[in-house]
């Protein structure tokens, strides 16, 4: 974990954890979450031992004087020791105490999980787009497309028998073909495997998307299982968490690495939904009769005034702007 840059960020942690941490101190805080991903695991792995450590001290019959005592001459150093004054203020000083004792009681485990997580997410890399697609070349090889506001987290080796990335958002997948080492993508609980093909995995708040390119991909989640090819997509809504698989309707999973959209017949209500999600817009369609209006055309890397105009002129449409909402009439 880096971080070595702000030693004193255990006792700023611990006044936060106790909702004592002056606006400064928040302040500097958030900056040291902002720094490195590293920081962010390290107060959530702080966070949860923290958490844990008052959950078993409710529960615990323990004198945590006698217990506090019994670990301060555990860890006592041989060389005589000289009183110190402590750090921090008695009710922060009097929760550290627990959080040592439960420590104890509790064993190793807690510290073996807790370095070995540090140790694992030091060889851990993750990779976010923000606002603007992204490229990234994996250790086998693979490359990944990133939607914007999409993220990947990998190893920086693929040790093992496999080669597992998790992810956030959206991406397209081109993996380096390796019959030995099957290639799995975690994307909340649902995992898609592969060994060498090319697809596109989308995760949002309704659903999570599969569609493949080339090759065959398995996608699973719990007991449900599902292979689908080329022009097949797997789809698991989450409100039912049903998988369905279904042959692949259009080519609009492709928008944001090719930057063009191709209408082949396409009803409006679907361009729509598409145009909303490319450029963050709120299109609406004022009436029911124009929801399944065909459209067949390209719209190449064109601004989204550019499209409507297209489509309001092919459909003898009114484009309506009202507040940030455009209405197609």
């Amino acid at each position: 974990m880096k971080t070595e840059h702000n030693p004193n960020i255990d006792e700023l942690l611990v006044k936060s954890m106790l909702d004592e941490a002056s606006v400064a101190e928040q302040i500097e805080i958030k900056q040291w979450l902002l720094d490195d991903d590293d920081n962010q695991r390290y107060f959530e792995h702080f966070e949860l031992i923290w958490n844990e450590s008052k959950r078993l001290a409710r529960m615990s019959t323990v004198d945590e004087d006698a217990a506090w005592e019994r670990f301060k001459t555990r860890t006592r150093a041989k060389e005589p020791e000289t009183e110190v004054l402590p750090m921090y203020p008695r009710p922060v000083f009097r929760i550290l105490r627990m959080v040592a004792m439960v420590l104890m009681t509790a064993g190793v485990g807690w510290l073996s999980y807790l370095f070995s997580t540090r140790s694992s997410s030091r060889e851990m890399l993750t990779v976010k787009s923000g606002m603007e697609t992204l490229t990234d070349t994996l250790p086998d090889g693979s490359v990944v497309t990133l939607n914007r506001k999409s993220s990947i987290s990998y190893p920086k080796d693929f040790e093992g028998k496999t080669r597992e990335v998790q992810l956030t958002g959206e991406a397209f997948f081109d993996v380096k073909p390796d019959k030995s080492k099957p290639f799995l993508i975690s994307v909340n609980d649902v995992t898609v495997k592969v060994v060498g093909t090319s697809f596109n995995v989308k995760d949002n708040a309704e659903k999570t998307e599969v569609i493949v390119e080339t090759g065959i991909v398995e996608v699973s989640r719990d007991t449900q299982r599902v292979r689908i090819t080329p022009k097949e997509e797997a789809t698991i809504v989450k409100a039912s968490a049903q998988m369905q698989k279904s042959v692949t309707a259009d080519q609009f999973h492709n928008y944001y690495r090719t930057r063009r959209l191709f209408c082949d017949g396409t009803p409006l209500w679907r361009l729509v939904e598409i145009l909303n999600e490319a450029y963050e817009a709120d299109i609406v369609i004022g009436s029911e009769r124009l929801r399944d209006l065909p459209i067949n055309t390209t719209f190449d890397q064109n601004s989204l005034e550019s499209i409507l105009g297209v489509v309001s002129e092919t459909l003898s449409l009114k484009v309506e702007h009202r507040g940030d909402q455009i209405i197609l009439k």
